[in-house]
């Protein structure tokens, strides 16, 4: 059924970028918004990025505003999460998600921020 799918993660040194995609299926992508999550180590889940199902509406965390932008491109079935000016605390697993009647999440990306 719903499948989603992360890819893009890596070690990064404060200060760089790194994109991160979600391939989705399984599911109407186009009429579902769709989220990006992040957990550290000890942490609990953080939800850090939404957008809208036609992409015109986006929503951030307060602690990546400025920072990060999340995208789709619906014909591809793809959501994306630039992040840029990467510092150690956004070290996290990313995980993609869609809420449809429950939540379904990716495998999840490393991201590692660090000298």
């Amino acid at each position: 059924q719903v499948q989603l799918v992360e890819s893009g993660g890596g070690l990064v040194q404060p200060g760089g970028s790194l994109r991160l995609s979600c391939a989705a299926s399984g599911f109407t992508f186009s009429i579902y918004a769709m989220r990006w999550y992040r957990q550290a180590p000890g942490e609990e889940r953080e939800l850090v990025a939404v957008i809208s199902s036609y992409g015109g509406g986006t929503n951030y965390a307060d602690s990546v505003k400025g920072q990060f932008t999340i995208s789709r491109d619906n014909a591809k079935k793809t959501v994306n999460l630039q992040m840029n000016s990467l510092k150690p605390e956004d070290t996290a697993v990313y995980y993609c998600n869609v809420y449809r009647n429950s939540d379904y999440w990716g495998q999840g990306t490393q991201v590692t921020v660090s000298s």
